[in-house]
């Protein structure tokens, strides 16, 4: 993978976390620098932990399964993306607790993180450089988290389900990629 093809799958591992960002600025009366750290933080850090611990599993099983990997991926990638894309048709509203506190925010990071565990699995079967990815994941979800709580706190919940759908193309479309080029080999 391309340092690019890795930005743009940490902006489509960034969607979930960008959604929640908006919700959460949305039930917000006063938006403080600290409420930006804090998101950025918790968002960002678990977006760089979940995708390093899946490659750690997949780096484990990588010679077992090495002549099928990227039909892996592709499935990960695409499993992922369909989900995203499923919630994002979805009507629900835009309710969220405004609540920063340790035990909310850990448990929105672990919820918002997980597809990031599966995509660091694709990633050892990649052979990814790992470092370059947690850290271009992290500060791309950082940076789309804060942007988010934000853009909530500015102009509510119209933009939650486009992040969510775009989010969701780019994974499957990366996860074709993958998938083609092995095929083509």
């Amino acid at each position: 993978m391309k340092l690019f093809e890795i930005f743009l799958t940490g902006v489509a591992l960034a969607m979930d976390a960008f959604a929640v960002s908006i919700c959460k600025g949305i039930k917000m009366k006063k938006l403080k620098w600290s409420h930006l750290v804090i998101i950025a933080i918790f968002f960002g850090g678990f977006q760089m932990l979940m995708p390093l611990i899946g490659w750690l599993l997949g780096s484990q099983l990588v010679q077992y399964i090495e002549a099928f990997d990227h039909w892996i991926a592709f499935v990960l990638l695409a499993i992922i993306g369909g989900n995203m894309i499923k919630e994002s048709l979805d009507k629900d509203t835009c309710e969220m607790d405004p609540d920063f506190s340790f035990k909310t925010m850990l448990m929105m990071a672990i919820a918002t993180s997980i597809d990031a565990l599966a995509v660091g699995v694709s990633f050892a079967f990649l052979k990814v450089n790992i470092w370059t990815a947690i850290l271009v994941i992290g500060l791309t979800t950082a940076a789309f988290s804060g942007v988010g709580l934000k853009l909530g706190n500015v102009f509510g919940c119209r933009y939650k389900s486009k992040a969510e759908l775009a989010g969701g193309i780019i994974l499957v479309l990366i996860g074709l990629k993958i998938l083609i080029e092995h095929l083509l080999a």
